[in-house]
């Protein structure tokens, strides 16, 4: 048996494989839920009414979906070309302590909001801009350098909270001291925890499609993505656009852990993030590095999140089912893509 490659896949198998995915991973999932005693249906349509299926519910699984969104532009950016930013969560924390940093008072108060998302997105830059330097003059693999630089980072985030961001009023779990009220997003709603990050996060995946798509940049990432060799011998400056794609990943990753505390937390504390870096690897991979599309499964991934919660609350099902349901659906996902492009012949 060998894969040979399909030129032109039909528009029914393009579509058909991912359907078959997606229902391998329901399958997947009830078989999970007998193992656990319950009734699979009852699972199933506890997720779907748990994440979308009251006003509560919705908002919840699009505030869930607003860093997801961020971290999943910032893997699908990096990876078109072929830029494997495995370090989104330490991107994130620090555009989050930028967010402290320059949201407790430092900064004047009628331009706190964009100053300090603008310097959130060049800290973020930055982390991921050392890595990639080292990838491009000393051929050192980055998903080493920027795997470690999330244990680096929440080590640092971990120092940061005991000693010089510590809040003096603080009880309990060591936290940074509260933003002001200027340095806050709005929320999009009067009595809404929806705040105006998620918006923001909409026009970042408007902004990431438009710029691959129209920009001679978007153009030269594509390309090396696609053939590196190729790209090179057609002139494209490889290293700058490594450099360039680097910095735009990191800023859009650092804006998950800015919108968080500016929007939601109001603060930085060490379990900010339950892993949006490494899950915006699934939601960018499940989107095929569509900007467009990680809008989709961002809160598609935050809907089973907040879905499995209100679950185990009502049929006391572990919510580790939503892990392993994610776990699923990617490697499901891709196998279907790579069935979309190839076959099974003998010989």
């Amino acid at each position: 048996m060998r894969l040979e490659p399909i030129p032109n896949p039909t528009l029914g198998r393009q579509l058909a494989l991912p359907a078959a995915a997606l229902a391998a991973t329901v399958v997947v999932a009830s078989l999970l839920a007998l193992l656990a005693g319950a009734n699979p249906f009852a699972v199933l349509g506890q997720i779907v009414t748990g994440a979308f299926g009251s006003k509560f519910a919705l908002l919840e699984t699009l505030n869930r979906a607003t860093p997801l969104i961020f971290t999943g532009l910032a893997v699908a950016v990096a990876f078109k070309a072929k830029l494997w930013n495995i370090g989104a969560e330490a991107q994130l924390y620090a555009g989050a302590i930028v967010a402290v940093l320059f949201g407790t008072g430092m900064l004047g108060t009628p331009f706190v909001l964009p100053v300090s998302a603008a310097l959130a997105m060049l800290a973020g830059a930055l982390v991921l801009l050392g890595p990639v330097l080292l990838k491009t003059r000393l051929g050192v693999d980055e998903v080493v350098t920027t795997l470690l630089f999330n244990f680096i980072m929440l080590l640092f985030v971990s120092y940061l909270l005991e000693g010089p961001m510590k809040d003096p009023m603080g009880m309990g779990w060591p936290k940074s001291e509260a933003l002001i009220k200027e340095a806050r997003l709005p929320r999009i709603a009067e009595g809404l925890r929806l705040h105006w990050g998620f918006v923001l996060a909409l026009i970042a995946a408007i902004a990431v499609h438009v710029l691959e798509r129209r920009t001679t940049f978007g153009f030269e990432m594509r390309a090396v993505g696609a053939n590196l060799g190729a790209a090179r011998f057609a002139g494209v400056p490889v290293n700058r656009v490594l450099v360039q794609t680097a910095l735009l990943s990191g800023g859009l990753a650092a804006l998950a852990g800015w919108s968080e505390v500016a929007g939601l937390k109001g603060h930085l504390s060490q379990d900010l993030s339950p892993g949006f870096g490494y899950t915006g690897i699934i939601v960018a991979m499940l989107a095929l590095l569509n900007p467009l599309g990680v809008i989709g499964t961002a809160i598609f991934v935050a809907g089973i999140f907040v879905g499995s919660d209100a679950m185990s609350r009502a049929a006391g099902v572990p919510t580790y089912i939503a892990d392993m349901l994610l776990a699923s659906a990617l490697l499901f996902m891709v196998l279907a893509i790579l069935l979309t492009r190839v076959r099974l012949v003998r010989g």
